[in-house]
């Protein structure tokens, strides 16, 4: 994966940990398993491109 990618997920990563601070200071559950959500897509990208990188 290149550089842009990894910034694009963490970038996903801290919108997760963002949106679900959100969501626990509002009380909002819907935001915070979104924010959940996103941590989790980031973190499965994430562990793509380590599998990726690891047979390059």
């Amino acid at each position: 994966m290149g550089f842009d990618d990894k910034i694009k997920n963490t970038a996903q990563d801290l919108g997760g940990k963002a949106k679900e601070a959100a969501g626990k200071v509002t009380d909002n559950e819907r935001l915070q398993a979104e924010g959940q959500a996103d941590q989790v897509e980031a973190n499965v990208k994430k562990a793509g491109e380590n599998v990726k990188d690891a047979f390059t």
